[in-house]
């Protein structure tokens, strides 16, 4: 065993050390070697969580651990001696690392009810799959809870908007300029490529070049509107990433002039929520994460909105669950596409790549052209660029799924 970053061996008690943390039972797990200080405080906090065979603690109570002997485990089912593992945890582990557990601890022992307690909130490390767990109980949240949770909503999503706003507005803009074309372009928006293929004809052998008789090139986009974006989000339980990453996308494109967005949400019912596109956190908290799916209700609503479908992208973020009529929902994106509209299937929009999906569904979209993949936040610019010029989308080898 090397040291990670060096090229030397690790001493004989790190080894030790380290395969005892792994094992984490007690007598030392057959390793002879004792924790104590930081280290028997951290496998104190794993062991909370982690250590019980049923995936489930009491304070007080004993659990099996990994090597199957008794040992003292759990995180209680009080705030308190949840709150000081919280504690804990952000003191031995790093950022990413707490986010992980937290996560771990509401789906293994059944903490997402103190979330409701604003001395919890104001405990956690929030991330984006917290914020998904707050939202789904945002109706069950007493008034003085509320207000901790939108604060901590907020800092996630206005985390989000420093990381991604400047560089979607920047890829958008250009895309939105290249979009139209121009006849006589200025020399700095001369599309050199269409500009030789258009002028082929007039090739002087006796020079070996091309003098072209016509430019094309790019129009620089005006302050008028010149495309619109549908985002139509699947709002079940299992997008909640998903639904918080579309609402902060859905601001920034919102505050594009030249784009005219529209945010649709739905499960089996239908929301617009285009009217809160200025504040990201009042369409989150406007969302209801769960319940069922009616894919076709969506689109028909969407597209009975769509005025000019040459110039309109339509964005469905959806796990393809249709709980709705299965051949409507077909006959809507191809009749969409017959129109024009160009029509872009994401079967998630976070960083965990593709959920469950329907495959069935996602082979007959991309038998209509409109195939489905997973899609991180960091490409999503890039694929609104392509589809707003209408070229081929961005697809990555590992999002999509087989046909």
């Amino acid at each position: 065993m090397t040291e990670p970053g060096h090229g030397g061996r690790v001493p004989a008690d790190e080894r030790l050390r380290r395969w005892r943390l792994v094992l984490g039972g007690d007598e030392a797990d057959g390793t002879g070697h004792g924790l104590t200080g930081r280290d028997a405080a951290m496998d104190a906090a794993l062991g909370a969580l982690y250590g019980q065979g049923d995936g489930r603690g009491t304070a007080g109570q004993g659990g099996k651990g990994r090597s199957g002997r008794d040992r003292p485990a759990g995180l209680g089912a009080s705030a308190p001696s949840v709150a000081r593992w919280l504690g804990d945890i952000r003191t031995y582990f790093p950022s990413s690392v707490v986010q992980i557990m937290q996560r771990d601890a509401v789906d293994r022992l059944g903490l997402a009810t103190l979330l409701l307690e604003p001395e919890m909130l104001e405990a956690v490390e929030a991330d984006v799959h917290l914020v998904g767990t707050l939202l789904s109980l945002s109706r069950a949240m007493p008034e003085t809870t509320r207000e901790t949770a939108r604060t901590v909503v907020r800092k996630v999503v206005e985390d989000l908007e420093k990381r991604l706003a400047a560089r979607t507005r920047a890829t958008l803009t250009g895309a939105l300029d290249r979009s139209a074309r121009a006849d006589r372009p200025r020399h700095r928006d001369i599309d050199w490529n269409r500009t030789v293929s258009a002028n082929l004809k007039h090739y002087l052998p006796e020079y070996r070049t091309v003098v072209p008789e016509r430019l094309v090139g790019y129009a620089r986009a005006s302050r008028s509107v010149r495309k619109e974006v549908v985002l139509c989000v699947d709002q079940s339980g299992s997008m909640a990433a998903s639904v918080v990453y579309a609402s902060v996308f859905g601001a920034v494109l919102a505050s594009m002039r030249s784009l005219a967005t529209r945010l649709v949400v739905f499960d089996t019912a239908v929301v617009d929520l285009t009217d809160r596109l200025d504040d990201p956190v009042d369409v989150l908290f406007g969302t209801r994460l769960g319940g069922g799916t009616d894919i076709n209700r969506a689109l028909a609503y969407c597209q009975s909105r769509i005025t000019r479908p040459a110039e309109t992208v339509v964005v469905l973020i959806s796990d393809l669950y249709e709980g709705g009529i299965r051949d409507g929902m077909l006959k809507r994106v191809a009749a969409m596409k017959a129109s024009g509209v160009q029509f872009v299937t994401l079967l998630a929009l976070s960083d965990e790549g593709a959920p469950a999906y329907d495959r069935e569904h996602a082979a007959a979209l991309a038998a209509l052209g409109a195939p489905a993949f997973a899609c991180t936040p960091d490409l999503f610019p890039e694929v609104m660029a392509a589809a707003l010029e209408k070229r081929p989308i961005p697809i990555p080898d590992s999002a999509a799924p087989p046909r």
